[in-house]
This record gives structure tokens, sequence and C-alpha cells, in this order.
């Protein structure tokens, strides 16, 4: 199996999920805060979106992280790169917990994700599927520096009404320190 590396930001501590973070990881999908999602989620769904963030890592080499307030210990969401057998490529998603929107937690602990991921994984292009009607996600998308590609394609079973793809280039981009 290979585990999912701790990254560090100013801020934040990426870690590797344990068991007992599924509690808030249920508690966000089984909510309203999943609609964007595609949810809310009933508990078996709730359970294999973990089980699957997490144990793509031994699949795929990259999964989920928790993202942890370094100061606090504190949950404050999860930064996940995923790549389903129904997502014609790669994504970077992030989802908060209650109360840690607005702080730049999901902008920061992307941009450690993508940092990494071109360079442990040589990627150059990353997507995040974004309902058009998600307003911060869309923020934080263009914050990392991502573009509207409205010519991509979508995950199997989405449509344009539904979903846009917002696309990080990682070709020729300095890691940030």
């Amino acid at each position: 199996m290979t585990p999912a590396p701790t990254l560090t930001t100013a801020r934040l501590t990426l870690r590797q999920h344990l068991a007992e973070d599924f509690a808030l990881m249920r508690d966000i999908l089984m909510s309203a805060r999943a609609a964007y999602m595609g949810g809310p989620f009933d508990l078996e769904k709730s359970w294999q979106i973990f089980a699957a963030d997490t144990g793509a890592w031994a699949l795929q080499g990259f999964g989920g992280w928790a993202m942890v307030e370094t100061a606090t210990g504190r949950i404050v969401g999860q930064i996940v790169i995923q790549h389903p057998a129904h997502y014609p490529e790669p994504e970077i998603g992030w989802m908060l917990l209650e109360g840690a929107e607005g702080q730049g937690f999901a902008t920061e602990a992307a941009q450690a994700a993508l940092d990494w991921a071109r360079s442990a994984h040589g990627m150059t292009t990353l997507v995040s599927y974004v309902d058009p009607a998600n307003a911060a996600s869309i923020a934080v998308a263009t914050r990392l520096g991502a573009s509207r590609d409205a010519g991509a394609p979508l995950p199997v079973g989405e449509t344009p009404d539904g979903t846009h793809v917002y696309r990080h280039d990682l070709a020729g981009v300095a890691a940030c320190a």
C-alpha cells in the first residue's frame, strides 16, 4: 500500500485519513453541504466515497488527505486528487467542514497538492469538476490559476449544464515555497 505523504503549508498539515476521520467526512457528505457533489448521500454512499478517496493511494498513488489546521489539530476538510473510472482525467477537489469557509484553507491545501502532483507524479494538468452554481469552488479554482475548459470531456453521466471543467495547467509552473 502506498501511504499518503504528509504535506505541510503555512497553516495546514495534509495527512493520510484515519478511520476516525470518517465521522467528519460523513457529516459533510450526508448534509446539504454535499449538494454541489451530487449529494447529500446516504451512509452507504458516504462510506464508499471516503473509502475510495482513502484506498486510491494503494491503487493509483494519489487520493484524499485530511486537511488539518496545524495550530489547533482541528480537521477543516479534505483535499483529494482522484481519477475514478468514470472520470476522463485526474481531478483535484476539496470540501470544507462548516465554519472553515472563507479562510483560504481550500486554496492553500489545493496549491500544496497541485505542487505535489507535479513534482511526485509529473502531472502537467489536473481538472476540477465544478457545479456552475458553486461560486465558492469557482473562486478557489480561479485563485489557483485554473481556467474554464468548455471543450474538456466530462465524467460519465455529467452534462455541461451541471458540470464545468476548470483546468489547472501545471506545466512550467514553479512550485510555491
